[in-house]
């Protein structure tokens, strides 16, 4: 195969008269994940969940059946790219998601008639496996899909050079929460630590996860993804309260962006402002590294997470998912706050720790 030529817009490849062909990625032959990696580096739209790491972490670790399917002319030149992976549910029934277990997807392309390709094989997928509905979180709204834009909103916000005028940006309250952090650094009541274990991040999170009534994965599901990218991909970080673990986050770095992806924390974490001193330092890690954007991922309308992210300065934008529903079919609301999953969020919350750990996972793997 060929490798990937030199991007081009929309308007340059659609009037091609090469035919576009639709196929599935080989995920054992290196040269096609090259290339499809190669791809998402170069796009605009592309994302951390697009690469084809994430695709296989989800397929070794999950056990769910994967489609990632690319558009080419002639010419083995990528037109464009959409990762589908297939979750089975007893209680959600069959859908087909891009990507899974993530807050973003979507068809990336360069193309709009390999844009309209991809989405009819994906909703003829859908009518072959008998799937109630594809969905695609984020890029672009194939012509007669529906839309939902109400539900999340994601916040993004620019990492100044300087610290000081980084901190002065922050509105007051919460810059005054994050000098208290600061002074119990300095004080060596909380230490930040870069590069933490995994398996100590993993057990604050599982229990952070437990006490919101929401089952947790395993931890393989993080060694998955250590397994699938670089340490400068995929961090592990720590805070630690008079060397004791009290916080944990996992981050996702991409491009000329960094995401705080899954964090825990014990109680009483937020009383020593933890979370305020673990998303400054990851700031200030992020400016060491030269990355301008942080993206603290999305957050359901009117919950406590989305008011969290506006203390700190940052404005919602909404978030559209796309889907193409069989017959009959509603857009699905497969999420904690939904009231049909209200009663199982209150007793999941009482489960004893090491049986919220067990049954987590299995939970878990459903609910992409």
């Amino acid at each position: 195969m060929r490798g990937q030529g030199p991007m081009m817009t929309k308007e340059d490849v659609s009037a091609s008269p090469m035919p576009v062909q639709i196929g599935l990625l080989n995920l054992k032959r290196e040269e096609e994940l090259c290339r499809w990696d190669a791809y998402i580096d170069k796009h605009p739209t592309g994302s951390f969940f697009h690469y084809s790491g994430w695709l296989r972490a989800v397929r070794d670790h999950h056990d769910h059946e994967i489609f990632p399917l690319v558009a080419q002319n002639s010419e083995d030149e990528i037109l464009a790219l959409l990762p589908l992976v297939a979750i089975n549910s007893p209680l959600f029934g069959r859908s087909l998601i891009s990507s899974a277990f993530s807050v973003g997807g979507g068809i990336v392309s360069d193309n709009l008639k390999a844009t309209a390709m991809l989405a009819k094989r994906a909703a003829l997928m859908a009518a072959q496996q008998k799937a109630a509905y594809v969905e695609l979180r984020g890029g672009e709204k194939p012509d007669g899909w529906v839309s939902k834009s109400k539900t999340y909103a994601g916040f993004v916000n620019k990492i100044l050079p300087d610290s000081e005028e980084a901190l002065l940006a922050i509105p007051r309250k919460k810059r005054a929460d994050i000098r208290k952090a600061i002074k119990a650094e300095t004080a060596g009541q909380l230490e930040f630590i870069e590069q933490a274990r995994i398996d100590d991040v993993y057990s604050l999170y599982a229990c952070s996860l437990r006490n919101l009534g929401t089952p947790v994965f395993s931890i393989g599901w993080l060694r998955a993804l250590a397994k699938n990218f670089s340490s400068d991909r995929v961090s592990f970080s720590l805070v630690k309260a008079n060397a004791k673990p009290v916080a944990g986050l996992v981050s996702f770095w991409h491009k000329n962006r960094v995401m705080p992806y899954y964090v825990g924390a014990l109680p009483q974490a937020r009383e020593l402002h933890a979370y305020d001193y673990l998303y400054w330092k990851l700031m200030e890690m992020a400016r060491e590294r030269g990355v301008s954007d942080f993206d603290f991922g999305r957050s359901k309308y009117d919950t406590g997470s989305f008011a969290y992210k506006t203390y700190w300065g940052f404005q919602p934008t909404p978030l559209f998912y796309h889907y193409h529903l069989g017959g009959g079919q509603k857009i699905p609301d497969i999420n904690p706050d939904n009231p049909k999953f209200n009663l199982a969020t209150k007793v999941w919350k009482k489960l004893p720790l090491p049986m919220a750990n067990i049954l987590g996972p299995i939970v878990a793997r459903h609910l992409a």
